[in-house]
């Protein structure tokens, strides 16, 4: 099986590659839905409508497919939200504009791309020891970007006397992060009574009337 999969990897046909992607889809949810750790390639394959043996023709362990979801889309992904964060960052518009831009952002990020960045924020690297490989620590750095960027632009907002100065700043990050990383627990595309949308005005409602300087 190895070096079936190796050889189909190696010609790289259109029709392997979007099997493979529709596998990588069904086993972020599955991922999703039961975490690493009790999710099983049974159940991976019972989703992708075939037996666990045909999951081999695309990764060798539940591992490898795992990593796979990383390595090959959420990468991308992070650059995206780290692009657009830094444009946000550098435009001319007031810092509460601007934080309300960078939620937007990454809340319609979330469900555009669903579940591959809820599915990063829910597992614990360091548990699943991935935290030391090359792709766990790129997107260590791009996290830790856009929570820079953040964070920069809060105190733009405290500097201009826009933004409270008797909360930290990193406090301030900190709730905000908050608010918008625990939505992994319950935000879904297609919910009918909170979207992405709603949970933006929600969140900024909140955020803007404990934080901007009245």
């Amino acid at each position: 099986m190895s070096k079936r999969r190796s050889s189909a990897q190696t010609e790289n046909s259109p029709g392997y590659q979007a099997k493979r992607a529709e596998l990588m889809g069904l086993a972020a949810e599955v991922f999703k839905e039961k975490g690493f750790e009790a999710a099983t390639l049974n159940d991976i394959a019972e989703r992708f409508g075939t037996d666990r043996a045909s999951i081999y023709y695309y990764f060798a362990s539940k591992k490898e497919l795992f990593q796979a979801l990383f390595h090959d889309i959420l990468i991308g992904v992070l650059n995206e939200n780290v692009a657009v964060a830094s444009e946000i960052a550098a435009s001319d518009r007031s810092a509460p504009d601007k934080l309300r831009a960078l939620v937007e952002q990454q809340l319609m990020s979330y469900e555009k791309h669903y579940p591959y960045v809820f599915l990063y924020i829910q597992e614990d690297m360091a548990k699943l020891s991935l935290e030391n490989t090359a792709w766990a620590r790129d997107m260590a750095r791009k996290t830790k970007r856009f929570e820079t960027i953040v964070t920069d632009v809060l105190q733009q907002g405290v500097d201009d006397g826009v933004l409270r100065a008797d909360v930290s700043v990193t406090l301030m990050a900190k709730a905000l992060f908050g608010m918008i990383n625990w939505t992994h627990r319950w935000l879904k595309p297609g919910m009918r009574k909170t979207d992405a949308r709603q949970t933006i005005d929600a969140f900024c409602a909140i955020f803007f009337d404990g934080a901007v300087k009245r």
